[in-house]
């Protein structure tokens, strides 16, 4: 099937604000404590952030290797062979099965989703940066919503109509910030039509624990960057669309889909 416009979601802190929300320090403490992470000297957020996620996050991220495994490993080195591997293994998967668990798609967005996937010329690509384990949560979050997926990695033999694309920086080898990530989503989705693209995201900002001048401009570089890079490998204009929460309550949340999913369709109504 050709398509001639494509739509991008980012995951974390765009379709997913629970994602964002699990790993504030108050939740995260009592993830902590509750996966049996804390009972093993992962205590704090600090200590999670510090030793286990930054160190292995290229690894995690760009490899098959799986959140649970890079976790379990991150531990292992740092405990005596007195614990045991799987007390240390049981720990991470409740954790690791906690966090995409609460990771759902926000509900607000199923209507612009439901439309976007009637949309007989759009393709729409969920990217991310993340963990192996993603792409199948993801997958089925979609389908829950009554929105067809299907990931990138299983396209190959697969005849892509309406369904949503998971591309997993775990299934691909490289983030979204290498020129590598678009050229393989272009590649194995056969773009070679597409003439105007549509991406939503955060840039980060939902992410960072704060609101100020300095995370603003971090935002507007990203976007600047992001749209230089999509430009480069699809040779077509990109509108972009910064999901970015200036307050975290529900009331907010809403207000700001509301407002990106009217974008969305008036992008769709300029160029159809």
């Amino acid at each position: 099937m050709m398509f001639e416009k494509l739509v991008i979601f980012d995951y974390s802190g765009t379709l997913s604000l629970d994602a964002v929300r699990f790993g504030e320090d108050n939740n995260l403490t009592g993830e902590l404590d509750r996966s049996g992470l804390a009972g093993l000297g992962i205590a704090d957020p600090e200590t999670f952030w510090k030793e286990i996620v930054n160190p292995s996050w290229e690894e995690g991220s760009t490899t098959s290797i799986g959140y649970r495994e890079v976790m379990y490993r991150r531990i292992r080195e740092n405990l005596p062979p007195t614990v045991s591997d799987g007390e240390i293994r049981l720990c991470a998967s409740r954790f690791v099965g906690s966090y995409f668990g609460h990771s759902t798609v926000e509900g607000r967005w199923r209507s612009i989703l439901r439309k976007l996937s009637g949309e007989p010329s759009v393709i729409t690509v969920i990217a991310t940066d993340h963990y192996a384990e993603a792409t199948d949560y993801i997958v089925g979050f979609l389908k829950k919503m009554g929105a067809g997926a299907i990931s990138l990695k299983d396209v190959p033999g697969a005849t892509v109509s309406q369904e949503f694309v998971v591309a997993n920086s775990a299934d691909i080898g490289a983030h979204k910030a290498d020129p590598g990530f678009w050229e393989m989503v272009r590649s194995i989705l056969k773009l070679g039509a597409i003439q105007s693209i549509l991406i939503i995201d955060d840039f980060g900002f939902n992410e960072e624990a704060g609101d100020s001048y300095a995370y603003h401009q971090k935002v507007d570089n990203r976007k600047r960057n992001t749209i230089d890079l999509l430009e480069r490998v699809f040779s077509v204009p990109v509108y972009a669309i910064p999901f970015v929460l200036t307050g975290k309550d529900k009331k907010t949340c809403g207000a700001l889909i509301s407002q990106a999913s009217l974008e969305i369709e008036q992008w769709l109504s300029r160029v159809s």
